[in-house]
């Protein structure tokens, strides 16, 4: 790309060499990085930013599997983690800008089933901004999130523990299921199908949720941070995520996100994977009113609407943490899923220290991926710096 700086940083303790592509006036991205790993322990990750859908920055460093030997490549694939429930919201968003979808009406108008023990009046509206109580399925057992069926009829099984649109409660494990459903009873096909056969390839965006097994070598492994708040608290009887994650499996961990049935399984809530690249090039289209490259994936009205807050708690009903929601899309909240100056930014955070978002007003998008899982609550510090230095 002309223009660009061709990085080459001092290695720190753990780094080899910063990689890839770095415009003027965005240097600043890069020294975030390099001190990522000189000064803040990373050990494999990938950052990059679109402006006005043009490719600004795009840098990779460190190693991405376990024993820190094999290092990090332009084309290594990371878990998402929660920045997959975005996606799917974008397939559901792309469905109602076609008309085929109406986001005020019941979710039984497409589900007939889900209809039962006081869902009737749940709207589509409601569930695709985590505003429907369905954050728990307590008749779920330990690893029901591997099967797609167990995961709807436990979906269809529960009853809400408050009426929808009364308290917002972050869907941490039910959310790709809930409006994967009514992409797959609208459209015919399975959300991953449609975001594959609807943005990643029509924008050559690497994202996909199952990895095929040609790509499997190309997968960074997740190192441990025994510090990750949401994991701890999750793995924690008695706290209302313990609740929320009964479907998970026993002591869920870096060795389930590492396993083969993650990688390849159909996991819509967070287990999506890709490039930093794939991420910001699909939110580069939403932060420029739908269309990037030449692609439309949604009007602008439609960007409008599923970026509009739909909620706001210092304290919502499953991690008891601050959030701004918009119908699928988390809106800035500095602390926690921060997004540079711009309150209307929006995007999605992942457990482990992703981040991917659009900032409407300037037209930059912005994704990073880590194999170190984050510390806290929120994102971490690393990823917190690279949002940081791009708004410096």
């Amino acid at each position: 790309m002309a223009g660009d700086e061709r990085v080459q940083a001092d290695p720190g303790p753990t780094l080899t060499a910063l990689n890839g592509v770095c415009e003027p006036g965005f240097g600043a991205v890069a020294d975030a990085l390099a001190r990522n790993f000189s000064e803040r322990g990373e050990i494999g990750a990938a950052v990059s930013v679109f402006s006005e859908g043009r490719k600004v920055v795009d840098l990779w460093a460190g190693h991405r599997d376990l024993t820190r030997t094999i290092a990090w490549q332009s084309d290594t694939l990371c878990i998402v983690y929660s920045v997959t429930k975005s996606m799917c919201a974008l397939a559901l968003h792309m469905l109602a800008d076609r008309g085929l979808v109406d986001l005020d009406v019941p979710v039984a108008a497409y589900w007939p089933e889900f209809a039962v023990k006081g869902k009737e009046r749940i709207r589509v509206r409601d569930s695709v901004s985590h505003h429907d109580g369905m954050c728990f399925v307590d008749s779920a057992r330990p690893g029901d999130i591997f099967d797609p069926e167990a995961m709807l009829t436990a979906l269809v099984d529960q009853e809400p523990p408050w009426p929808p649109a009364t308290k917002g409660a972050y869907n941490s494990a039910t959310f790709g299921y809930m409006v994967g459903e009514i992409v797959r009873r609208v459209d015919g096909r399975r959300v991953d199908t449609f975001l594959r056969e609807e943005v990643a390839d029509p924008l050559g965006a690497e994202f996909m949720i199952g990895v095929g097994v040609d790509d499997l070598p190309r997968l960074a492994d997740i190192h441990p941070n025994d510090d990750n708040a949401m994991f701890n608290a999750g793995n924690t009887p008695g706290t209302s995520l313990s609740r929320a994650w009964r479907p998970m499996p026993d002591r869920y961990g870096v060795k389930d996100l590492n396993s083969l049935d993650m990688r390849t399984g159909y996991l819509p809530s967070f287990g999506g994977h890709g490039t930093a690249r794939g991420l910001a090039r699909i939110y580069a289209a939403l932060a420029q009113g739908g269309t990037v490259g030449g692609v439309r994936l949604l009007s602008p009205e439609a960007v409008k609407r599923a970026s509009a807050q739909q909620w706001e708690e210092e304290a919502d009903g499953t991690l008891g943490r601050p959030f701004r929601m918009a119908m699928g899309f988390m809106l800035n909240k500095p602390g926690y899923t921060p997004m540079g100056r711009n309150p209307a930014a929006f995007g999605h955070l992942g457990s482990g220290g992703a981040l991917a978002f659009a900032d409407p007003d300037t037209g930059i998008s912005f994704a990073a991926l880590t194999n170190y899982q984050c510390e806290g609550v929120g994102v971490g510090e690393r990823t917190e710096s690279l949002v940081e230095s791009l708004y410096a």
